[in-house]
């Protein structure tokens, strides 16, 4: 995917105030009681690089104004002890149909897998495999009673084979997303004569053109943190607590490697936080997507992370081309190959924040090693249809993709102001 012009402009969103508080600080610890956790989560709060062209829009009003379609190229074996079922699924959360699933075939839960945790409150398709040993299926087929008035589960297509799927499998997922009772920027919508409707349509429109070619900051999303921000609360409260000791490992054992936290919702929500502060900080000063002296790269739609102390002509064009991403770390131990003004600002962010601290710290002492992140989100594939009616008026229906681990809010929160749930 190309990005043909990725001048970023003086962002227009009030950045006088960071998102948390800025002081120095020095071996602090912290009363949960003292931070506004709610707050500190409030990912609307987050800066832009442009002021969004929407000032409001309803968003999931329905089941099927959310959808996702997960995407998972793959070559069947029709062999093997994994039975993979594709299934549609709304009003219910990937974990709890997995639990369903493990019931009907009377199989251990870490038997099913899944690649990707999809949201309840949405019309949603994803892959599972159950390991059925000797492929004995049960009598009857699986159709759940004890699933409530709003849930459904259909399943759309089934294979065998050799492999369980696991997590982080599938390439990416297409979003179709409806935002209802749109209210156009500095304007009331229901007084707007016809070409003036035109033009804030055009407007919005011009908006998208721009953001599909250039990507937006690619922050975690809200569910990433829980209801009020109760994951990183829980997240204080482990860190409160001494780390876990390793089991001692058997003699026989071969295995060198460190005993896995289990506290993977915790863990994932501090890193979380912490990088979108980061990211943050990069919005504000107009680098998140131009890049600073001793910054690494990824190489887009890998895995693949590469080191250059300076900015030159070179690099520029990579990045304005969409081949290469500035990154910023998943905090953890070891955080070594960043350097120069990059290192700066995210040593700075978390040494600036209280909050922030507290978590790097949790994080260092549970040996969680640190990773990067792309800080833009490349969107695939974006479409978009006005769908207005009488009694649906200015209705948006936007249809993209993102890579795995990037999420939808993100690109909404690009494009809205206030969106209502």
């Amino acid at each position: 995917m190309t990005y043909p012009d990725n001048h970023i402009e003086t962002p227009t969103i009030s950045d006088s105030e960071p998102h948390l508080e800025s002081k120095p600080v020095a071996n602090a610890s912290i009363d949960i009681a003292d931070i506004d956790i709610t707050a500190a989560a409030d990912t609307a709060q987050l800066p832009q690089p442009n002021l969004p062209p929407i000032q409001q829009a309803t968003y999931k009003a329905n089941t099927t104004d959310f959808i996702v379609n997960e995407l998972l190229p793959l070559d069947f074996t029709g062999e093997g002890e994994h039975l993979w079922l594709h299934i549609e699924k709304s009003g219910m959360n990937t974990a709890y149909l997995a639990k369903l699933l493990s019931e009907w075939a009377d199989i251990p839960l870490r038997d099913v897998g899944y690649s990707g945790l999809k949201d309840r409150h949405a019309l949603t398709t994803q892959w599972f495999s159950l390991r059925i040993p000797k492929k004995q299926l049960p009598a009857t087929e699986f159709a759940p009673i004890d699933i409530g008035e709003h849930e459904s589960i259909t399943i759309l297509d089934q294979h065998w084979h050799n492999k369980k799927l696991n997590r982080g499998t599938h390439r990416a997922n297409q979003f179709v997303i409806t935002l209802r009772d749109i209210q156009f920027e500095n304007s009331d919508t229901e007084t707007l004569e016809p070409e003036q409707l035109l033009s804030a349509k055009e407007t919005v429109e011009q908006y998208l053109t721009n953001i599909s070619q250039s990507g937006v900051p690619n922050y975690f999303g809200p569910q990433r943190f829980g209801r009020q921000g109760n994951n990183i609360r829980e997240a204080l409260s482990l860190f409160a607590r001494p780390p876990r000791a390793p089991r001692p490992s058997s003699k026989k054992s071969k295995s060198k490697r460190a005993p896995r936290e289990q506290n993977t919702m915790e863990l994932s929500a501090a890193r979380s936080l912490i990088f979108n502060e980061i990211l943050a900080a990069r919005v504000r000063d107009g680098s998140w997507n131009t890049g600073l002296s001793g910054e690494v790269f990824n190489l887009d739609g890998s895995g693949s992370i590469f080191t250059s102390e300076e900015i030159d002509d070179t690099l520029r064009e990579r990045m304005a081309s969409g081949d290469i991403h500035p990154t910023a770390v998943m905090w953890g131990r070891d955080n070594d190959k960043v350097s120069n003004a990059a290192a700066d600002i995210e040593n700075d962010t978390v040494q600036h924040s209280l909050l922030l601290t507290q978590l790097a710290a949790g994080l260092e002492q549970r040996d969680i090693k640190a990773q990067r992140r792309a800080l833009r989100l490349p969107i695939e594939a974006l479409t978009w249809e006005w769908r207005d009616s009488e009694e649906d008026s200015q209705t948006l229906v936007l249809n993209f993709t993102l890579t795995t681990g990037s999420f939808a809010t993100s690109v909404l929160a690009s494009l809205v102001q206030q969106l209502v749930f």
